[in-house]
């Protein structure tokens, strides 16, 4: 107990000195030993990767999960050291509900057979997406987050030690300035003969003072350099963590762009199969509803919205009776004589079935619509080829 008593006294009076020494800086009174231009470069560039490396690991966090409350819960259990329950994605949640909706509405409407399908494609999207963020969190947030709960914890914890040693280093060198002050003012006294004694007092005090000065600031000194050292090391290791992160920077896009990459060809897919399934979702409409035949145009269309198909329409003058039926037959479609635009192709597309025209990117062809057509499809003529095509591959020119 009597040691824990002198050492709580001796670290009270340590903890005293740097808080005298550091106002004194603050307020110049004192001196301060200044670190070298290449050391303060460094404590520079440290702080400015802990600084941004904070602000991209946030931002990151809230583009892979942008519910607030998810997030505290993840924090949670990974501050508990437990595993993070799975949690079911968007795309997944509305996959569904688009499943249990086509089952209730029935599973062989056009209706239904379409949510289905988008029901299935929104399933791999929110797979995919559940894949893109188990991918992000391993490769690019964890070795973000261990930096900054590793070796920054271990550099701002060596820098804390470098200031002490530092404050430590000039308060000695305050004291020994002030006993080789008070040394020489003793011995600037006239040596008269009655205070010869006095005088050799003083002097023989001042240099017993700074002897052990002299001795604790030598010792002094060398904790400083050493420390200095350590956190030199430490910090020119800061350029080994940005390779590090470069890294993960690149697999962050490499995952990212896959994720991308599924998501285009998913709703590729789910397009040309839409496409594909139009016609016969129109025509079991027909079937089940023969007033339909009657309706205008607009209600053949409501049935499928987003559904790229040519709707049922009354025979018009001057058109082809299998437009007007709305099965397309490419040798009978007749151009127009005015209205025909020149257009280029944006992204390559499969033709779904004989009456579509496959497209290569960047080719240019020759484009016009007929009276009754889907507005989101043209008739596309590339030499002795016609065929509808989508509007959104295309780009229209003047």
């Amino acid at each position: 107990m009597e040691f824990n008593v002198k050492k709580l006294a001796s670290d009270a009076g340590v903890f005293f000195s740097r808080a005298m020494q550091f106002t004194e800086e603050k307020l110049g009174q004192a001196e301060k030993t200044e670190l070298d231009a290449h050391f303060e470069n460094l404590l520079a560039r440290a702080d400015c990767t802990k600084n941004w490396t904070e602000k991209i690991l946030r931002q990151t966090e809230v583009l892979l999960q942008p519910n607030p409350s998810a997030r505290v819960e993840e924090f949670l259990y990974e501050k508990l050291d437990r595993k993070v329950p799975s949690r079911v994605t968007n795309g997944e949640l509305l996959a569904q509900y688009m499943t249990e909706a086509a089952n209730d509405f029935g599973p062989g409407t056009p209706y239904g057979k379409t949510l289905i399908k988008v029901g299935e494609t929104q399933r791999r999207l929110g797979a995919a997406e559940r894949e893109f963020i188990r991918s992000a969190s391993i490769n690019f947030l964890t070795p973000l987050r261990n930096f900054l709960e590793g070796d920054w914890r271990t550099i701002s914890k060596e820098r804390r030690i470098l200031q002490n040693r530092r404050l430590d280093l000039d308060a000695c060198k305050a004291r020994l300035k002030k006993a080789k002050a008070a040394e020489a003012k003793a011995a600037a006294v006239p040596d008269f003969q009655e205070t010869r004694p006095r005088n050799y007092v003083l002097s023989a005090s001042a240099s017993a003072v700074r002897s052990p000065a002299e001795h604790e600031l030598r010792l002094t000194q060398t904790e400083f350099d050493r420390q200095a050292e350590v956190t030199r090391l430490l910090l020119e290791g800061i350029s080994s963590t940005h390779v590090n992160h470069l890294r993960c920077l690149h697999e962050f896009v490499e995952s990212q762009t896959n994720y991308y990459a599924q998501c285009y060809q998913f709703m590729l897919d789910l397009q040309k199969q839409l496409g594909r399934f139009s016609g016969t979702f129109v025509g079991n409409a027909e079937s089940a509803s023969p007033a339909a035949a009657t309706s205008p145009p607009a209600v053949a269309a409501a049935t499928l919205p987003a559904v790229p198909t040519i709707p049922v329409v009354p025979t018009i003058v001057g058109v082809p009776n299998t437009v007007a039926e709305g099965v397309l037959n490419p040798n009978e479609v007749k151009p127009p004589a005015s209205g025909t635009r020149r257009a280029r192709v944006l992204y390559d597309y499969e033709a779904a079935d004989s009456t579509e025209l496959a497209l290569l990117a960047d080719e240019m062809i020759t484009v016009y619509s007929l009276p009754g057509m889907d507005p989101d499809w043209l008739i596309g003529e590339r030499g002795n080829q016609k065929g509808k095509v989508p509007v959104t591959y295309l780009e229209l020119l003047s």
